[in-house]
């Protein structure tokens, strides 16, 4: 099988909405500390370029959670890789991902972190795909709803490959002649 990306949203309208995510999130905790908690491995590139815009005192920290494997849809089961380092007690927190799908991962880490009583508990996402939701999750900054495609480029890997693309594609399959 050839593995073909298609161009959805491209290198300077992600640049154009990351600067906008930034503008708000500077709006809602200006006068605050904030502290970032990134979803590795996808949500890197994001946090990085989002928080070159934030103007509030700034920590940042990261956890690493799989379900997909190598493979296109989830596996449904919840593996913590990385736990944070930091102590969110009392903190602003802001969770940074990459991409919201069915929610049931961003479920299980917004548990996990509440029980470590943040002062407030926020989401932040790249990608929003609403049509694959499963679970009522609130997601407070949205860069981008998409359709129902497997998206990489930017951070979004498939079976690790693809996370160097500047742009949003769409991952499909070309039987090989």
């Amino acid at each position: 099988m050839e593995e073909i990306i298609i161009k959805k949203i491209e290198e300077e309208e992600i640049h154009k909405r990351v600067k906008e995510l930034a503008d708000m999130i500077n709006e809602d905790y200006k006068d605050k500390n904030l502290h970032l908690a990134c979803v590795l491995k996808g949500g890197v590139y994001f946090a990085c370029e989002l928080s070159r815009h934030l103007t509030m005192p700034l920590t940042i920290d990261f956890l690493s959670l799989s379900s997909y494997g190598d493979g296109l849809t989830s596996q449904g089961v919840i593996t913590l890789n990385h736990d944070l380092t930091q102590n969110i007690a009392g903190k602003n927190v802001l969770l940074v991902e990459d991409i919201i799908d069915t929610g049931k991962t961003l479920q299980y880490v917004e548990n996990m972190l509440l029980k470590r009583e943040p002062k407030t508990f926020n989401v932040c996402t790249l990608l929003d795909k609403v049509s694959r939701r499963v679970t009522d999750v609130e997601i407070r900054y949205v860069g981008f709803e998409i359709e129902d495609y497997f998206a990489v480029g930017y951070g979004l890997d498939y079976a690790q490959k693809y996370r160097n693309l500047p742009y949003i594609g769409e991952l499909q399959f070309k039987e090989e002649a």
